[in-house]
């Protein structure tokens, strides 16, 4: 009857202990968020309770079961996997303090910043990929602390060390690739030279960046695809960043007339026009001819807007609005090949 109660016992009273531990953290953490609303720390840091209890669990469990006398005759193999899931639950609670931390400071940051999009974008690109380089190395660690737990690891350890020079050499040339695109993550996250909500033109294709990760970065087209690359692509080649300086842009609409064409009356007309659109900001527009061939002349309307997606939204309804007025006033505007006699203008 005692070789079942003391295990009982132990199990009950860690189990205890960990669910009023855990219960405890959780009320002191939400007093103070109530307390202090204008820091997202302590609602943030709730997130750490699982991880908490399974540590505290744990190394209750750990520091107690050789007294315990659970399943008798294999208090080693007990030991390992308790150390083990030790290993794993404090990597897992780790990470969830250090993300709690890291969100925090940008939480604070993006509140400060104001309507400033461009740093808060900035910013929000290296949180993410602090997140990402915390997790893998904290991962990686655990990993190794978990198998060096085993003595065969440890004897292995000392003949790997000798020929670390010889196997480094070896995973850097095979890993050249992957390793090019981790420093090439770093290098756009705190280079600044492109960050997550950008919008960008690679390859012919117009998108916003989506996403960034320490080896590849996914760019989602105005047609909803998604296109992943390389993050080498952008340290390596060149390509477009409308959002790099600023979200404002410039757009341009060409249309090709008549050599007759009312150029006077449409830039007045484009003037009238986008004055009633929202999506013009009002800072410049122009209309001029800035080109002219045998059979036609090229007019080129100007405009601006607050960001990408105003300025498309904006080109598409001025050539939409100057090509419909032209046919409805001007119809001789257009470009013809004459094959018998022209309408008299009007």
């Amino acid at each position: 009857m005692e070789s079942l109660l003391r295990p009982l016992t132990v199990l009950g009273g860690a189990l205890v202990l960990t669910l009023i531990a855990g219960s405890l953290l959780d009320l002191l953490l939400r007093r103070a968020d109530g307390r202090h609303p204008e820091t997202p720390l302590w609602g943030l840091l709730r997130r750490c309770r699982v991880p908490f209890q399974l540590v505290l669990g744990l190394a209750l469990l750990l520091g107690s079961h050789s007294r315990a006398r659970v399943l008798t005759g294999h208090e080693r193999a007990v030991e390992r996997v308790l150390t083990l899931l030790l290993i794993g639950a404090s990597a897992w609670l780790l990470v969830r303090m250090v993300t709690a931390a890291v969100d925090t400071g940008y939480a604070r940051y993006a509140a400060g910043a104001g309507e400033d999009s461009a740093r808060v974008r900035r910013v929000r690109t290296q949180v993410t990929l602090i997140r990402r380089v915390v997790t893998a190395v904290v991962g990686v660690v655990a990993v190794a602390a978990m198998l060096l737990t085993f003595p065969a690891m440890r004897a292995v350890g000392t003949s790997v060390l000798a020929s670390a020079g010889i196997l480094g050499i070896v995973a850097g040339i095979a890993a050249q690739s992957t390793l090019g695109n981790l420093f090439a993550g770093l290098q756009i996250a705190f280079g600044d030279t492109v960050r997550i909500g950008d919008t960008v033109v690679v390859d012919g294709e117009w998108g916003t960046v989506e996403e960034i990760t320490l080896t590849f970065l996914v760019v989602r087209t105005w047609d909803e695809r998604r296109i992943t690359m390389p993050v080498s692509y952008f340290t390596s080649k060149p390509y477009e960043n409308w959002s790099r300086g600023g979200a404002e842009l410039t757009g341009t609409v060409f249309l090709y007339l008549d050599h007759g064409a009312p150029v006077p009356l449409l830039r007045d007309e484009l003037d009238s026009y986008l004055r009633r659109r929202p999506a013009w900001d009002g800072r410049k527009s122009a209309l001029v001819v800035t080109d002219a061939t045998a059979t036609a002349i090229q007019v080129r309307a100007t405009m601006t807007a607050k960001d990408s997606d105003d300025l498309w939204t904006l080109r598409c309804e001025v050539r939409e609005h100057l090509t419909s007025w032209l046919h409805l006033h001007h119809p001789y505007a257009f470009p013809r090949l004459t094959t018998s006699e022209a309408p008299p203008r009007p």
